[in-house]
């Protein structure tokens, strides 16, 4: 089972957007048939085969063995990954295009956007893939502002000079900084 499955496919979407399947979804997260499902969900093998089939088209779900009760085949399936990430790509963008200013919203979620689909990409079969998060909350008085986008700025040139050249690992370094709604004092 994989970490993250990417969707790209509208088809995918379609098949995973559907409250059922969802449900579905989470339950095959270990391999079960498609009557064990429907004994936890309250449902009919039949109507949970329905929603599998669909998700199997998809890709979403994978039968993983076979075993024979009574002499009929039942299958055993699992999902095909941990958690499943749709593409931005799949809606596209609506209304006017998004502004390129380095300072707006609009970029950041472009930067989000890129991020996501440079992640999803990584092969995942190599043991360790070096990388870090760092996360964490600042209060700039909005007379500072100025100072801290230069002093910023600033540190990250420094850094992309330092370890800029064409020897070592590739690696892409990403910064935002965005106001947080839910770090408002009470």
């Amino acid at each position: 089972m994989r970490d993250v499955l990417y969707l790209e496919e509208i088809e995918q979407a379609e098949a995973l957007l559907k409250p059922q399947r969802i449900e579905v979804l989470r339950q095959l997260a270990e391999p079960r048939t498609c009557g064990e499902v429907g004994a936890i969900l309250a449902q009919t093998p039949q109507r949970v085969y329905y929603h599998v089939k669909r998700l199997v088209e998809a890709g979403l779900v994978e039968q993983v063995s076979e075993r024979k009760v009574r002499g009929i085949s039942e299958g055993i399936y699992q999902a095909t990954a941990r958690s499943y990430w749709l593409s931005p790509r799949l809606v596209g963008h609506i209304g006017l295009g998004r502004a390129r200013d380095e300072l707006s919203l609009g970029h950041l979620l472009d930067l989000v956007e890129e991020v996501q689909a440079d992640i999803a990409a990584l092969d995942r079969s190599v043991p360790e893939l070096p990388s870090i998060g760092v996360s964490g909350d600042i209060r700039v008085p909005p007379e500072r502002r100025p100072e801290f986008l230069a002093e910023l700025q600033a540190t990250l040139q420094r850094l992309f000079t330092k370890y800029g050249g064409a020897e070592g690992d590739p690696f892409k370094l990403v910064v935002a900084c965005y106001p947080n709604q839910q770090g408002e004092a009470s």
